[in-house]
């Protein structure tokens, strides 16, 4: 194998849960070609993947945006196209790739089962795992060992995040109010609070992390923080990258920082609601997640079906988030 494509079009999160897959395959095949099809959105993220060959960009699901990514992959030759998304509409990207063998999960295992009928090659793969595993088995019917768990991302020099650490001093915790979904939001005052214990018991300047549209809740936390928490600049992918890595902590729920956070081995305490821990959270067991997906009758739903006094996300309160804290910097001190 020679020239291998990747498909994986998003979203960030799923984009770090594929790393592990990839690596083992440029493990196993050191010689080929590995690009990698994704979304034009989170190509600035890919650009620190230093193990890509290329990195081929779907600019829109539209028409034009499809004939593009199939013009440029078509050039490319590839004897393998690997399916990771498992989609009809990654599942059609591949076979349109012109690849010579298309490889993705089985009917049972695909996101949208209708998906395996584009594949020439099936994979069985249990559900009921980390994705990070589950992807890690799809590798191996090409010949990846999912032995270790490499991510092979760089952190680079970014001056905006330079400013903003000598700005609050170090060392500093970084505090998460944004994800894709609002059902996946933990209050942004509450977040506020959490800086203020972290200033006064451990020494810790928050950072309030904060993406398009999301910047009302960040300055709602550094209002709430009592001056313990700063609110970062408006970044890109690479500077969020470069200021999760020099973290003591990450508080987040479920998206896409918080998962690079735990690629670059940063400590964690994580918040979840719908979306299940046991697959989709981090994997190091120092870390600490405070879950209410059991409780919660809204799992994978971008917007929490109950009210807002009885919302499942909601209910993990700031001392149960506090103690969690204190645990996960307890067991870094330990680590150290």
């Amino acid at each position: 194998m020679t020239r291998l494509l990747v498909v994986r079009l998003g979203s960030l999160g799923d984009l770090v849960h594929t790393l592990p897959a990839v690596a083992a395959l440029h493990r196993a095949h050191p010689d080929a070609d590995i690009d990698w099809l994704v979304d034009a959105v989170h190509r600035p993220f890919l650009e620190l993947v230093p193990i890509l060959s290329s990195i081929v960009e779907l600019r829109d699901r539209g028409v034009r945006g499809w004939l593009e990514a199939r013009r440029t992959l078509r050039r490319r030759h590839y004897d393998v196209a690997v399916d990771f998304q498992g989609l009809l509409k990654s599942a059609a990207l591949g076979r349109l790739s012109g690849a010579q063998r298309v490889v993705g999960f089985d009917r049972a295992a695909a996101r949208e089962g209708a998906a395996a009928a584009f594949y020439g090659q099936r994979v069985a793969v249990a559900d009921d795992q980390h994705v990070i595993r589950k992807n890690l088995a799809l590798a191996a019917a090409l010949g990846a060992s999912g032995d270790a768990l490499e991510f092979p991302i760089r952190t680079v020099t970014s001056p905006a995040i330079a400013a903003v650490i000598a700005d609050i001093g170090s060392p500093y915790a970084v505090l998460n109010t944004g994800a894709a979904w609002p059902n996946k939001r933990w209050p942004a005052a509450r977040l506020g609070a959490v800086a203020t214990h972290l200033r006064e018991r451990h020494g810790l300047s928050s950072v309030i992390l904060w993406g398009p549209g999301e910047g009302d809740a960040a300055r709602a936390a550094v209002d709430a923080s009592a001056g313990a928490a700063r609110m970062a600049p408006e970044i890109g992918l690479a500077d969020l990258t470069a200021l999760v890595a020099g973290a003591r902590l990450m508080l987040s729920g479920d998206t896409g920082p918080t998962h690079i956070a735990a690629a670059l081995g940063v400590p964690i305490v994580a918040l979840f609601g719908p979306t299940n821990p046991r697959r989709n959270g981090p994997w190091d067991d120092a870390d600490v997640v405070l879950s209410r997906y059991d409780a919660c009758d809204c799992h994978y739903e971008r917007r929490c079906r109950r009210d807002d006094a009885d919302w499942c996300l909601g209910a993990i309160t700031v001392d149960e988030v506090v103690a969690a804290v204190d645990e996960r910097l307890r067991r870094a001190r330990a680590l150290a």
